[in-house]
């Protein structure tokens, strides 16, 4: 039967990097973040919502949705997350919820493995969605440093996004396997390497 592996951590923690080395090692794989780029798509419902509500400032010049500047927005005022939450979240899942059963209808008996990242996994209640969860945990001081470099931002606002977010501490507690990405990005291709060997024995 096929396995669904959910993928999530904070911000900065290597989420992506990972999936894309379960990529590597033969699973297939979806992201929610490609997922809500396509629910914002221009002159989408979504879209619409979002500009009425933000404002031409989160628009940028091509006419899409500027992500970045989204970003400032709702990582300061949680009222603005909330808000963005609610009109895309439904969406995301829905289509996450499709995806999935699809992959499980078209492999019901092989050894399939889907990969699949979702940042607010936990948040959002999704554990039955996927058979286990992996956890790409990281320390705070590397989550800022990548956010700052990657991102372009301060410090501060750094921290203030991973803050924002639920603690790796809780997250830790409802996840089935864990990962620490702190070091280099061969170290986490042997641990996910490692994962990999588990998962094909199940």
């Amino acid at each position: 039967m096929a396995f669904i592996l959910g993928i999530t951590g904070g911000i900065g923690t290597g989420k992506s990097t990972a999936l894309g080395i379960f990529a590597e090692l033969g699973a297939e794989t979806l992201s929610a973040d490609d997922i809500a780029r396509d629910v914002l798509q221009k002159d989408s419902p979504a879209y619409k919502e979002v500009v009425e509500r933000f404002g031409k400032d989160v628009v940028g010049l091509d006419g899409q949705i500027d992500r970045s500047a989204l970003a400032r927005i709702i990582f300061s005022d949680d009222k603005a997350r909330q808000y963005l939450d609610s009109i895309t979240h439904p969406i995301i899942i829905s289509e996450l919820k499709r995806r999935i059963d699809d992959f499980r209808r078209l492999h019901p008996s092989d050894k399939a493995v889907l990969a699949v990242e979702i940042p607010l996994l936990i948040e959002c209640g999704l554990e039955d969605i996927v058979d286990e969860v992996l956890l790409i945990a990281a320390e705070q001081e590397t989550q800022k440093n990548r956010l700052t470099s990657r991102s372009q931002i301060s410090s501060a606002e750094a921290l203030r996004r991973i803050r924002s977010q639920m603690s790796l501490e809780r997250k830790i507690e409802r996840s089935d396997r864990v990962i620490c990405n702190d070091k280099t990005i061969d170290s986490l291709r042997t641990d996910i390497l490692d994962v990999w060997n588990e998962i094909l024995l199940l």
